[in-house]
């Protein structure tokens, strides 16, 4: 549904993981309350579906082209980001990878992968925006945990370790930049449709869940939402999480900071 709220007029915003998902869901909302984005990705194609998708926007969206697992690629595309909008008043750290396997066949190359970019790119997205946030309007920065880094979730122990080292930096900048005023926030989606969860999208590393073909079905049971979804559809859609990452990265929580906000349909009540 479109929005009627204009939180973001004059604010600057840089996404990653722009490209499908929740990441283009919070492009989308964010242009919706009139923001000025920058929409950054691995995936051209994705960028482009972006845009597409935006057409009515017109000049409110930029795109650039980014790999966060890459230090050169990250310093390079967020200069090009502040420079398209002038500057940075929040940013959302979305990209992101999901492989799941046995523990005991995890191979050390996908687990290094897996903190790579989910990890360490959250690392060095918010590390280059430091100096535009610190001149920023209100600074925000709302990262991706997920409710794999709080609760037990079956074959996934490298993006669950990815995501409760996310969690756990956001802690530490929150308290370390308060004096500066930059709040630090992060959304942990559960049982939410997005290039990770559906095997598609190119800005995913075109990686789905995989789940192991021996997998304990009775297992997920621990990860499934008690909302009903309609069409009997296991997850919900992106926007779910992107109507919470607005919130976040706007005026409107300026007293909230140093915390997670769980979007999984009750799925850990």
């Amino acid at each position: 549904m479109p929005s009627t709220l204009a939180r973001y007029a004059d604010r600057r915003v840089l996404i990653t993981g722009a490209g499908s998902g929740i990441g283009q869901a919070t492009v989308l909302r964010i242009l919706d309350e009139g923001g000025r984005v920058v929409a950054a990705d691995i995936s051209e194609s994705g960028l482009k579906d972006t845009v597409a998708k935006a057409d009515a926007y017109g000049a409110q969206l930029s795109t650039v082209m980014m790999d966060v697992g890459d230090e050169a690629s990250v310093q390079a595309g967020v200069v090009e980001a502040i420079a398209a909008t002038g500057g940075l008043d929040t940013l959302v750290n979305a990209a992101g990878i999901l492989r799941s396997c046995h523990f005991a066949d995890t191979t050390l190359a996908d687990f290094e992968k897996i903190i790579r970019i989910n990890l360490f790119g959250t690392f060095l997205v918010t590390r280059e925006a430091i100096p535009a946030l610190r001149q920023g309007n209100a600074a925000a920065v709302v990262n991706f945990s997920s409710t794999s880094a709080s609760f037990a979730h079956p074959y996934m122990s490298a993006y669950a370790a990815s995501k409760g080292g996310i969690q756990a930096m956001t802690h530490a900048l929150a308290l370390e930049f308060s004096k500066e005023r930059i709040r630090f926030n992060c959304v942990q989606p559960g049982s939410i449709s997005s290039g990770m969860t559906d095997g598609v999208g190119e800005s995913k590393q075109s990686v789905g869940p995989g789940l192991p073909e021996d997998m304990d079905f009775s297992l997920l049971g621990k990860i499934m939402s008690v909302l009903p979804l309609d069409g009997g559809a296991m997850f919900a859609k992106p926007d779910a999480v992107a109507s919470v990452v607005a919130m976040l990265g706007s005026a409107d929580a300026y007293w909230v900071t140093g915390t997670e906000v769980r979007v999984d349909g009750g799925t850990h009540t």
